[in-house]
């Protein structure tokens, strides 16, 4: 008697069925292959609401394979309830190794951070996106921002980062800074600090984004330009720590968050868990490198 093995699992392996991950590796090619274009997909349900990460772990699941390293961040850091649920989901769904180390990992999924470390070209970033759009917040309609996209049009966002300089003496643009990719097409970085965009640019690893919510995918691929927008006399610039250092390390040269204790010091402190980690215990991670960076005094 031939066993009926076809209802043993409960899920398929990384959960979404083969049909739509297919689908939505398709996609992923035509985001690839246009870089910073964004390539509507269908977005299929998950056990999770939508504008928590759906969108990443849509890429992540569609893509993953068993011999995959697996490491998840959520602005920066490994144990967030975010990352620890996330990483939990992905595991007991594909049986993947998972891991806290930037280096041994070969899948990366992030929200709103791209890791200290220098990426390389075995590993595949995927961003967790709550909105694609970059021009959403100087044209609300869809069809309209199509049209810019398809026109290369982005007078309405150079108009408002130069109104933002006339008003406050600088672009008031913090996460999601827009940038313009391949010398084409405008996109969203998702929210990102400015701190993170140099390291997209000519990056070794394959960089690709989900929009679960908005059902929107695109991607950087490998060793793409993708350029800041700035003005000839007023340009890009990171955030500034004023020459502050993480008070666990005294190193200066990475993105700091700021701590307030109970008795009312402040203090700060790297926030990249994994490359904290790292320099606490006297490694010597290979750093991104970029001209901003090496303006910073150690």
């Amino acid at each position: 008697m031939v066993e009926n093995k076809k209802y043993i699992n409960k899920y398929n392996f990384a959960f979404i069925d083969e049909s739509t991950k297919k689908e939505i590796r398709r996609k992923l090619l035509k985001a690839i292959a246009i870089p910073g274009y964004q390539v509507p997909y269908s977005s299929p349900e998950m056990p999770i609401a939508r504008g928590w990460g759906t969108g990443g772990l849509h890429v992540t699941l569609a893509i993953i394979g068993k011999k995959d390293i697996f490491k998840i961040i959520d602005q920066g850091s490994d144990a967030s309830v975010n990352a620890c649920n996330l990483r939990d989901f992905v595991q007991a769904m594909t049986g993947v190794t998972t891991t806290f180390d930037t280096a041994a990992a070969t899948l990366i999924q992030t929200r709103h951070r791209i890791v200290e470390e220098v990426l390389k070209e075995n590993q595949i970033f995927v961003y967790q996106v709550p909105q694609p759009e970059p021009l959403r917040s100087v044209e609300r309609y869809e069809f309209k921002t199509r049209q810019m996209h398809g026109e290369a049009d982005y007078a309405k966002m150079w108009v408002s980062l130069y109104e933002q300089f006339i008003s406050h003496g600088d672009i008031m643009l913090g996460a999601g800074y827009p940038v313009k990719i391949n010398h084409r097409y405008m996109m969203a970085p998702s929210p990102i600090p400015r701190w993170d965009i140099p390291n997209l640019h000519q990056s070794h690893a394959l960089h690709l984004f989900g929009a679960g919510r908005e059902k929107r995918l695109y991607a950087v691929p490998p060793y793409t330009v993708v350029e800041p927008l700035e003005f000839d006399d007023v340009k890009f610039h990171p955030e500034d720590f004023k020459g502050q250092a993480c008070f666990k390390t005294g190193y200066k040269k990475a993105f700091l968050d700021e701590l307030y204790y109970n008795d009312g010091s402040k203090h700060f402190v790297i926030n990249d868990s994994n490359f904290l980690d790292k320099l606490i215990e006297k490694q010597q991670p290979v750093q991104h490198q970029n001209k901003y960076i090496n303006q910073l005094v150690d």
